[in-house]
């Protein structure tokens, strides 16, 4: 069964990180536009929405993070072994 349980753990995060993440980002993309206001094809205007504003940064924020975390997982013994900063130590070491 183990076998199993590894083949889903990297389906999942596969789904959340291949998938998820564009999700996450065109969500910000569509509530940070829709957040600015503006006119719309047929002429009329709508005022800006601060709210959406908002929540389309935090979450290209959110996306940003999740990406730096990433690469920092990915370098992390080579940042270990070259300046002795562990950016994970509640994780056990290997």
């Amino acid at each position: 069964m183990t076998y199993l349980e590894a083949i889903f753990k990297v389906l999942v995060v596969g789904l959340i990180l291949g998938a998820g993440l564009p999700a996450v980002f065109a969500a910000g993309l569509v509530a940070y536009s829709n957040g600015e206001g503006g006119v719309n094809a047929d002429g009329t205007t709508h005022a800006p929405n601060p709210a959406l504003k908002f929540l389309g940064m935090a979450l290209f924020f959110l996306v940003g993070f999740v990406i730096l975390v990433a690469i920092a997982w990915i370098t992390r013994t080579t940042i270990i072994h070259h300046t002795g900063v562990d950016l994970f130590p509640f994780l056990p070491k290997k």
